[in-house]
């Protein structure tokens, strides 16, 4: 699975760190989503879907590769 995110979507509302922080950050200046890694391994793609679907801003994405 190949995930991406929209930081011109993201709020800052930081769901996606609290859920898959191996994939997922948030920016020090403006609290922004930072991608860590766009192709997790097949261990951390339950905790981004689970990203996916707390994302209060639909900022990110999971697709097939």
């Amino acid at each position: 699975m190949r995930v991406s995110v929209d930081r011109d979507r993201c709020v800052g509302a930081g769901q996606c760190v609290f859920s898959a922080e191996l994939v997922f950050d948030q920016d020090e200046d403006d609290g922004l989503v930072v991608l860590q890694n766009s192709d997790p391994p097949l261990a951390e793609l339950d905790a981004v879907g689970d990203a996916v679907d707390r994302c209060p801003a639909g900022a990110i994405t999971l697709r097939e590769k």
